[in-house]
């Protein structure tokens, strides 16, 4: 049987991967919602503005907007398909991803309402990268640990 940390990591993967192909695909194309899609084609645009370091560069609004949603799409796939270490890395790119949009956020002034969802993913992110990277081997470092300190209190005992 699976351990529970096993269930959570794979629950945490899936949900989190389909969420962010949900959203990449809306920032790439208006297929799924087209009120959605003008909605985030606006609000790159204000990020852009914002930032005037970014057309400098030469990077555009839409260019931005494709980047983050390639990002989601592509990291969202591994999480919910990929075995392994991938997924750690989806994870960890995905959360300098959240980092970015609440900077973006906060820059232009933002409302909470307005970016709380990046809030809760960037903890679930956290939470996921965080359990992922426990050691499975903990229960044998604790048993280790207390033969050490058995050891220890008989040389001690044997020293006095």
């Amino acid at each position: 049987m699976a351990s529970p940390r096993t269930i959570t990591i794979v629950a945490l993967s899936f949900a989190l991967g389909l969420f962010f192909v949900f959203m990449g695909t809306i920032k790439l194309t208006p297929r799924l919602s087209k009120d959605a899609y003008s909605e985030m084609k606006r609000a790159y645009k204000s990020y852009a503005k914002a930032l005037p370091g970014l057309k400098k560069m030469g990077i555009s609004s839409v260019l931005l907007r494709k980047i983050v949603g390639s990002l989601e799409v592509g990291c969202g796939v591994v999480l919910t398909l990929v075995p392994g270490r991938p997924k750690d890395v989806a994870n960890f790119l995905l959360l300098l991803v959240m980092l970015a949009v609440l900077f973006f956020h906060q820059l232009v002034g933002d409302p909470l309402k307005r970016y709380a969802h990046a809030l809760v993913f960037g903890i679930l992110l956290t939470c996921r990268l965080l359990i992922a990277r426990q050691s499975e081997d903990r229960p044998e470092r604790e048993e280790s640990r207390e033969q050490h300190i058995n050891v220890q209190e008989k040389n001690k005992v044997k020293q006095s």
